[in-house]
């Protein structure tokens, strides 16, 4: 069975990651899909955020990047995917992710969403986390693995 995780992913984190593996041993195959939001102000375009994610998960046989513009369920269709997987924080995403799993069921009511919780360690973060403290040249590198934050501070410093 083969699942689609859906995200903006910029930066991926640790957070991000703990889902993407975790997902990739209950899954024989997971699409992680870089949607990109033209409305959102991005740090990383999505080339970007799409080469991040495959070094961070190169080790994950079964899990592949894809990049995608537009609706999920376009995309799905597309793929003939019908499960995506959402990672949970706080009770606040869950009002967020329930009201986005009825919006895509009701548009295709063959779509199934699959919620997984984060582990506790990283319930805290979030990209915009990364992205304030990297700003003020705080310490981010128990948030993200080292080619994020590599890349993070060359976009910091202009480079």
């Amino acid at each position: 069975m083969t699942a689609i995780y859906p995200g903006s992913f910029d930066p991926v984190t640790y957070g991000h990651l703990d889902i993407i593996k975790r997902a990739s041993q209950k899954f024989d195959k997971i699409i992680v899909t870089v949607l990109n939001n033209p409305s959102k102000k991005a740090l990383f375009d999505v080339k970007e955020r799409v080469e991040l994610l495959e070094i961070a998960t190169k080790d994950l046989d079964n899990v592949i990047i894809d990049s995608y513009t537009g609706l999920l369920i376009d995309y799905a269709k597309e793929k003939d995917i019908s499960i995506f997987i959402k990672g949970l924080r706080a009770v606040s995403d869950f009002e967020y992710e329930f009201q986005m799993a009825l919006t895509n069921t009701l548009l295709d009511e063959d779509i199934e969403t699959f919620f997984l919780m984060t582990s506790n360690k990283y319930s805290f973060v979030s990209s915009s986390v990364v992205k304030e403290v990297a700003k003020f040249n705080g310490d981010i590198s128990k948030l993200v693995p080292d080619i994020v934050e590599k890349a993070i501070n060359q976009k910091m410093k202009g480079e």
